[in-house]
């Protein structure tokens, strides 16, 4: 498989953007970079700003909220996909356990994917209004 090719599966694999067409995850993917960590990395640390994204093509990382571990991440994995829309704190710290392949995606560049794709923002709306009514089921029974 094409690395483009796989990248695309792996956005399209993120529930943030599993609506999109092949089309606007081709522009998301394109707006990203990838990049290669170290394990013992430190991706994300809790309560940081949040100003990117990450989905992992390959590797594995650990995810803990206040010290303690709540998750294993792997290949179509995404970390951080909420701080593209609203800079919010990092929720938990995620660590690499491997060597890591990961694709990058900041704010700013998000932003300008928004603003070329007629509909996206409309499109992840409605991902987001899923997600809620989730957690309110969740909630809420």
């Amino acid at each position: 498989m094409a690395p483009r090719s796989k990248h695309l599966e792996s956005l399209g694999e993120i529930p943030l953007f599993s609506a999109l067409s092949k089309r606007d995850l081709q522009r998301i993917a394109k707006a990203s970079n990838e990049i290669n960590r170290d394990a013992g990395t430190v991706l994300v640390d809790q309560g940081d700003a949040g100003r990117e994204a990450f989905v992992i093509i390959d590797g594995t990382a650990t995810v803990k909220r206040n010290n303690r571990k709540v998750g294993t991440l792997g290949p179509g994995d995404a970390i951080g996909e909420l701080s593209l829309l609203d800079h919010g704190p990092r929720t938990a710290t995620v660590t690499a356990d491997t060597p890591m392949t990961l694709l990058v995606l900041s704010a700013r560049e998000f932003s300008g994917v928004i603003e070329e794709v007629p509909g996206l923002a409309h499109k992840l709306m409605i991902e987001l209004a899923k997600r809620v009514r989730e957690l309110d089921r969740q909630i809420y029974g």
